[in-house]
């Protein structure tokens, strides 16, 4: 094979996936709506806000990817997020702890519920679809409960120093082609990208991330070939937990204050994004910068309607069919992939027939 078929079969490849559409529709889109509406493109009103709901979004997508990994759904990334958020919450506010001790505190109360939920599914073999759907109605009971008991007004409101600028603080400047006034890069943005690299680190570079795909693309498989597939989903669940902890406390960070409201808007948006940027639904397959150009694009697309003044209500209507049709491009492409893979099967089948040995 010349190096002209090689790269010309690397182009093809590129093309075929589902980055490369998002990633066109995404640059027409914002041609389309810089035309239409030049409002569009003002750094601290609308570029500025639209990168900090990518951040925080793209983090909830990412919690929501590693369960998707293994072939499982967490419906209850929302809550997880806002119970996090809570222990957070509690350390600024009654505890008086620094910002990163708070952070921590967090983080491990979200990986401690996500991993209880794994661990349910892995020791009972319940769907996850049950196990996180009922962990979902036991914190939307319990997180509000405890801002009462605790909270002032239903919100922890303290703010220890470096809060405000994780949430609200902004690069000085940024241009493009002499739109993007100042202020347009939100600071919050830098952590996402760190978060997004580690994420795909782990589930190109690592053991653990190969172990985690195998669980998701067969379990039985992945049993026989020694792997412990329960840790693997409990470190999963765990981890979701985890990351939807972080995309809360990231939230929290912009609005100012840590309420039980947290995650309300999670679920949807949590699996529009991983699904839109080719993340397999049964498992087996994942995709980090699909899911941040699937996050972009339902979030450019809100934005967009929102300039033009269509109410909440045909946004919702239109993230939902943008999710039938995700859901709908998934089952495709896991019959594809199965039919590929019956294909080489039978090809094999084949040779071996032929074989004099």
């Amino acid at each position: 094979m010349t190096p002209e078929t090689q790269q010309h079969g690397v182009v093809r490849r590129v093309i075929a996936t589902p980055r490369f559409f998002l990633a066109i529709v995404i640059i027409a889109l914002v041609i389309f709506f810089g035309s239409v509406k030049p409002a569009f493109f003002s750094g601290p009103f609308v570029i500025a806000p639209l990168l900090t709901s990518v951040a925080i979004f793209t983090v909830v997508g990412l919690a929501q990817m590693m369960v998707l990994s293994i072939g499982h759904m967490n419906l209850a990334v929302g809550q997880m997020a806002s119970f996090g958020a809570m222990f957070m919450g509690m350390s600024y506010d009654l505890w008086k702890l620094p910002l990163l001790v708070g952070l921590g505190i967090g983080l491990v109360a979200g990986a401690a519920v996500g991993g209880l939920s794994g661990w349910l599914v892995a020791r009972t073999g319940v769907n996850s679809f049950i196990v996180t759907l009922a962990m979902s109605f036991a914190l939307i009971g319990l997180v509000p409960t405890a801002y009462s008991a605790l909270a002032t007004g239903s919100a922890f409101i303290a703010k220890p120093s470096g809060l405000d600028v994780i949430g609200r603080d902004s690069f000085a400047s940024f241009c493009f082609a002499g739109y993007c006034g100042p202020n347009a890069i939100p600071i919050i943005v830098v952590p996402a990208i760190v978060v997004m690299l580690i994420v795909g680190y782990l589930y190109a570079r690592t053991r653990l991330g190969r172990e985690l795909l195998m669980t998701g693309s067969n379990v039985k498989a992945a049993t026989l070939s020694g792997i412990p597939t329960g840790r693997r989903i409990v470190l999963a669940h765990a981890l979701s937990g985890l990351l939807a902890a972080l995309a809360g406390f990231f939230l929290a960070s912009s609005t100012g204050s840590f309420t039980p409201g947290i995650g309300d808007e999670f679920m949807l948006q949590s699996f529009v994004g991983p699904i839109l940027g080719g993340t397999l639904l049964a498992g087996g397959y994942i995709s980090v910068s699909g899911t941040f150009l699937g996050i972009v694009l339902t979030l450019l697309i809100r934005k967009g309607l929102d300039l033009f003044g269509v109410g909440i209500e045909t946004l919702n209507v239109l993230l939902g069919l943008i999710l039938i049709i995700a859901l709908s491009t998934d089952r495709i492409r896991l019959l594809a992939r199965r039919r590929s893979v019956k294909r080489v099967q039978q090809t094999d089948a084949l040779l071996i027939e032929g074989n004099p040995l």
